[in-house]
This record gives C-alpha cells, sequence and structure tokens, in this order.
C-alpha cells in the first residue's frame, strides 16, 4: 500500500515555545495514521523534511521514505577490495548525478529518465554502550537507493522554494538525486516520489483558487469541515476538468482557475415564477458561464426536492422553502 504524504503544511520551525515544530507534527500525524493502518507505507517527503532523527523515526513506525537530496546531504560510496576492508568514500549528491548524466540523456530529450546508482550508503546514528558502561552515540553506515533523475513532473513548475543555500536541491543540467531507505527497490521509490507532484500541485490549487488558507475560525471542528468541503469541492472540480477538456484541444480546453470562476464565481440570479398554476425556480447565470452549458446541462438534476423548513421568532413563526 502507498501513502504519499506532504507530512504537514509548516515549512519551518516554530518559534513559540507553546507550539509544535514541523517534525513533532508530522510525527503525531504519521502515529495517528499508524493507529488504523498496520501494513508498512510510504512516505514521499519535501527536501525539508530530511532529517536523520526524522528518518529514523519513520523507519522504526513502518514507514519507507523517498525525498530529493540537498546539496549538503552527506553520501558515502563502498570501495570493496578482496581480502581488504570495506573503505566508504564521501561523494556529493552533485558528483553522482554528474557520473549518471550521460546515462540520463542517452534515452532522448522528452519524458523521464532515471538511473539507479549502487553502493551508496548514508551515516546514520545508533544509541550504544561504552567501554565504561554508560550510554553514548555511535555511528553505523547504511545502504540507501540513489536514483539519478531528469525531466521530474515538478520541473515543469520549478522547484526553487527555499532561498539558503543548504536547502537548495542537489542538482546538475536539470537533473536531480531521489534518495531512499529502499535500496533494494530503487525504481519504486522514484515512482512513489513522483506521486508527491500531484499532492503539491493539490495544494497549491486549494490555496490559490478555494481559499484553503482563509479559514479564520478557531474551533478545530470547523477548521476540519473548512479542509473537507475543500477536499470533496477539488475532487469534484477535477472530474469536471476533465469531462469538459476531455474533447476539447489545448486552444480551447479550460484551466482549473477558469473552471473555478466560471462554476463557483460568476454571477447568478434566483427568482420565482408561477406558470399554469404552479411556482417554479428559475436560476439565471451570467455569460461567463456559457462555456459550460453542455457540462450543466449533462449533470443538472432532473429535480429538485422540495421541503419545508420552519423558522420560528418571537413575534410570529415562518416557513421558508429549502431546496435539498
Amino acid at each position: 500500500m502507498d501513502w504519499s504524504t506532504r507530512c504537514c503544511t509548516a515549512t519551518g520551525e516554530t518559534d513559540d515555545d507553546s507550539g509544535l515544530t514541523k517534525y513533532a507534527l508530522a510525527q503525531q500525524l504519521l502515529l495517528m495514521l499508524r493507529e488504523s493502518v498496520t501494513c508498512r507505507l510510504w512516505v514521499a517527503m519535501d527536501r525539508w523534511y530530511l532529517k536523520k532523527e526524522f528518518m529514523m523515526f519513520l523507519e522504526a513506525n513502518g514507514f519507507d521514505w523517498v525525498t530529493k537530496a540537498k546539496r549538503n546531504t552527506a553520501l558515502y560510496r563502498k570501495i570493496s577490495h578482496a581480502g581488504r576492508k570495506d573503505r566508504y568514500v564521501p561523494i556529493s549528491a552533485s558528483q553522482l548525478i554528474k557520473e549518471a548524466y550521460a546515462t540520463l540523456i542517452a534515452t532522448g530529450k522528452s519524458g523521464l529518465s532515471a538511473a539507479s546508482i549502487p553502493d551508496i550508503y548514508m551515516k546514520f546514528p545508533y544509541p550504544a554502550v561504552g567501554r565504561k558502561g554508560q550510554a553514548t552515540t555511535k555511528t553505523k553506515f547504511m545502504p540507501i537507493a540513489a536514483v539519478a533523475a531528469i525531466r521530474l513532473k515538478e520541473d515543469e513548475d520549478g522547484d526553487a522554494l527555499l532561498e539558503e543555500k543548504e536547502e537548495s536541491p542537489a542538482v546538475y543540467r536539470g537533473a536531480y538525486l531521489i534518495i531512499s531507505n529502499r535500496h533494494d527497490v530503487p525504481e519504486r521509490a522514484l515512482e512513489v516520489y513522483g506521486k508527491r507532484w500531484r499532492i503539491e500541485v493539490f495544494f497549491r490549487m486549494a490555496k490559490q483558487d478555494l481559499a484553503f488558507g482563509k479559514c479564520h475560525s478557531t474551533s478545530e471542528a470547523h477548521q476540519h469541515a473548512h479542509m473537507e468541503l475543500l477536499f470533496a469541492t477539488e475532487t469534484l472540480l477535477a472530474y469536471a476538468l476533465w469531462k469538459v477538456n476531455k474533447e476539447k484541444t489545448s486552444d480551447e480546453s479550460c484551466t482549473h482557475g477558469e473552471m473555478v470562476r466560471g462554476l463557483f464565481k460568476t454571477r447568478c440570479q434566483v427568482h420565482m415564477r408561477n406558470q399554469k398554476g404552479s411556482q417554479r425556480i428559475y436560476i439565471d447565470f451570467d455569460t461567463d458561464v456559457r462555456r459550460f452549458a453542455s457540462f450543466i446541462s449533462t449533470y443538472w438534476p432532473p429535480f429538485l426536492l422540495m421541503t419545508w423548513w420552519p423558522v420560528y421568532t418571537s413575534i410570529d413563526s415562518h416557513h421558508y422553502q429549502l431546496i435539498s
């Protein structure tokens, strides 16, 4: 089972001592998930979650991780010689990408291209007991998957989100290094990392077009309800976008923002008329929604159930019609 996640929306440590750091919040959310799901899961991380203590927490709780290497990520190559002790030679992520670059571009100039690099390790700390019985921390080399990749989906929009050099990704001519604890299945690790971008796109669209970050309620239940409604809205909108664009050329197709403005933000008037003794409700949309007329006609409900909802005041009682 795969579960790709952004872990949490925070992008930095909290300044308030009473608040949770991004790592503590991510751990809390993942442990809540672990209470209901027992199988091993993938966590596709943004690179600013690349912290050894957090990665060790993931593995200890049955999660596999995958992320993009940073410029300062400490990596080692294992050098083996017959009859001699193995050596671990430091090597940068950028050097690994340069070595694999010729293989990456040999497949052509379109589509994702990747090359797995064997015998790459990272040094992880672990608790140990010293010679005098005291608690101490030692390190050991652990094998990781290292996959050089070019033309990732996220490259279309760029990934220069952080200004700090230590947070910048390792890159060489548009190629990056994907790393994971699953050194036995590097191709699978790259596939899971690719799914992360769809989650990023969802949050970006929800923030830009659906006011994801404009919930001002202080009630946790209301905040959850706000997020759940946006998830449902975005799911329905994604289907509507596919339906509208399915048989259109690129010049005629609609963008996500155009769908939101045309379906959710267009002006409309609702009024009631009597026709042959019966009351009818009419909804008149602005001309902006004309391009979605066929879609609305196809999925508009054949009938609307009318119920009575009583509203009582201190002066008198009134009944209002409710469309449900």
